[in-house]
């Protein structure tokens, strides 16, 4: 199964940010870490993977970097493209670093943080009713 890149990015940025949990607080940092593994398989839509173009600038005249997906593929992987598409995805204020540093991406099958997943995609909302049953009940 193949996801296109923006569906998956913006479910992933939701994870890291602990908006999938009761207890969301955009004040505070409770996301859970993410693994992605097989991005090789990433599915982008259209002529993106040849015309789009990443860019950075130092702000000195004249030094515009573009790089185009296709080279940033060949030099990085689909990680890197992942990593950007869910960059892009979360706020812009001083958890960004942190919830990105928790993303974790491999373009194989095999990953060294295997023994430590507690849940997978497909077993998300499960998990999130468990974790609420497991909650106290509020007494009004």
């Amino acid at each position: 199964m193949s996801q296109r890149l923006g569906r998956l990015a913006s479910s992933i940025a939701i994870t890291l940010m602990g908006k999938h949990k009761p207890i969301y607080d955009p004040s505070l940092d409770q996301g859970d870490y993410v693994v992605v593994t097989n991005c090789s398989k990433l599915n982008v839509t259209g002529n993106k993977f040849h015309e789009k173009l990443y860019w950075r600038h130092s702000t000195k005249p004249g030094n515009l970097k573009l790089t185009p997906m296709k080279k940033l593929v060949a030099d990085k992987g689909f990680g890197e493209v992942l990593k950007k598409a869910v960059s892009g995805m979360l706020p812009k204020n001083s958890f960004r670093k942190q919830r990105l540093d928790r993303l974790k991406v491999v373009d194989g099958s095999e990953t060294p943080y295997k023994q430590n997943i507690v849940a997978y995609h497909d077993q998300q909302p499960s998990v999130v009713r468990k974790i609420q049953e497991l909650q106290p009940k509020k007494i009004d």
